[in-house]
């Protein structure tokens, strides 16, 4: 993979010398870049081939948003995993499934990762609860795409429902798909979010909510509801997982 020389090429692009932000790419940086992102990938994609998705919980709720176009996913962040891996599963269904990544040097490696694993990126801010983070995450679902979220955002609180996603889901008109995981064997990393990270040869099983609408007009009070209501769904689908999987 060489340098692109194009002056048409958008400067937040992965290989260019400079950030968005200014920040300069060394050639160090470029040459670990180049070197990690296959790395990565090929254990990223050695991992799913070791905890395969067994089964999955309310798939027909997936096919049945998918059939009206973009949708918005949303998973704890510890979750990240298997749920990116279910959603890339389906592109057959029409998904063109969304990351919204730093323009930043420090997003370069995460943006690298997610085109290699089959995702569209759109380079922007990444605080999902941000004004420009909301025009971001609905100009992608104008495009076609389906940006993923997760309402406990990069920092936490693991578990509280940030109302990001609720907001773009009221702007735009796309519903939002809840999803959770659970592993048959997994651990726990000592992170904020208890990052979720199956054991080889586990089972795995995706379960997937309802397509949720979200009304306009709504006041303080009823986002905070909607919020709340968001918890406790994710909540739920965790719990069917995990009885789907202690079944298996």
């Amino acid at each position: 993979m060489t340098e692109p020389t194009d002056p048409q090429r958008p400067r937040n692009s992965l290989y260019q010398r400079e950030s968005r932000s200014g920040r300069e790419r060394s050639a160090v940086r470029l040459w670990l870049y180049r070197l990690a992102v296959p790395i990565g990938m090929a254990v990223i994609r050695l991992w799913w081939r070791l905890c395969p998705i067994r089964r999955v919980v309310g798939d027909e709720h997936a096919a049945r948003a998918l059939a009206g176009g973009a949708v918005i996913p949303v998973y704890w962040h510890q979750h990240q995993l298997h749920c990116v891996r279910y959603l890339l599963d389906q592109r057959q269904r029409g998904l063109k499934l969304g990351f919204l990544i730093s323009p930043s040097v420090d997003g370069d490696l995460a943006a690298a990762l997610a085109v290699g694993a089959g995702g569209h990126v759109v380079r922007g801010s990444a605080n999902n609860t941000g004004a420009r983070a909301l025009r971001d995450y609905y100009l992608a679902l104008q495009q076609g795409l389906s940006p993923a979220i997760t309402p406990d955002g990069s920092t936490g609180p693991r578990y509280g429902f940030k109302p990001g996603a609720i907001l773009i889901a009221q702007m735009s008109g796309r519903p939002i798909l809840p999803l959770a995981f659970h592993a048959t064997r997994a651990w726990r990393f000592r992170t904020w979010d208890r990052f979720v990270l199956p054991l080889p040869f586990s089972s795995v099983v995706v379960a997937v909510g309802e397509p949720r609408h979200v009304p306009r007009g709504l006041d303080a009070a009823a986002l905070q509801r909607w919020q709340r209501e968001m918890e406790t769904e994710l909540a739920a689908l965790y719990r069917a997982a995990r009885d789907a999987a202690g079944a298996l």
